[in-house]
């Protein structure tokens, strides 16, 4: 499994978001995995709203910005998504960025890690919906953090150590199955 790439994605780019310090964690939770974790954060991709005119799936990017993203994402074996929760979905900055590619995506793994008042278990439940459709093998395990619990004056993330062994255990089921995916990307 050493040679498994795998994304934190950051979700969010809105200022003061709590995004950056939740995927921190969840970096300094892997260090010492075999795996390869590395944070992508969509603030360093300024995506527009998809201003593509091929669809995706014919994977004919005309846009500068596009060719990056799709060149960052098809270098990474499996993903997990940093997600907030607003109005009960996902950041429509991680929807965007999710919508601009096809086969980047296609036959890889992710987790999912979520944060809001209600844990983000909302947000989750919209991508693995949207995850489906792109051939993205979700697996079970997810880390839901309260905005009410889990950070001190709502904006600094505390987690409990309570939440250190389904880190472990959410590591463990990406590594599994973005393994097990690799062979169909030839």
């Amino acid at each position: 499994m050493s040679d498994l790439r795998i994304a934190i994605i950051i979700g969010s780019t809105r200022p003061g978001r709590n995004g950056k310090g939740v995927a921190d964690w969840v970096l300094a939770k892997a260090a010492d995995r075999s795996a390869s974790y590395e944070l992508v954060d969509l603030a360093d991709f300024p995506l527009p709203h998809l201003d593509e005119a091929m669809p995706p799936a014919y994977g004919q990017y005309a846009n500068e910005h596009t060719k990056k993203w799709a060149a960052t994402i098809a270098g990474f074996d499996g993903f997990i998504f940093v997600t907030p929760e607003y109005n009960h979905s996902t950041s429509g900055v991680l929807k965007n960025a999710i919508d601009y590619l096809y086969a980047e995506w296609n036959n890889k793994a992710a987790g999912f890690v979520s944060y809001g008042s209600l844990g983000g278990a909302r947000a989750i439940e919209h991508l693995r919906g949207i995850s489906a459709e792109l051939q993205i093998a979700t697996v079970r395990q997810q880390l839901s953090f309260s905005l009410f619990t889990d950070f001190e004056n709502f904006s600094t993330f505390a987690p409990g150590a309570q939440h250190d062994d389904s880190a472990v255990t959410l590591f463990e089921q990406v590594e599994a199955w973005a393994g097990a995916l690799k062979p169909l990307r030839g």
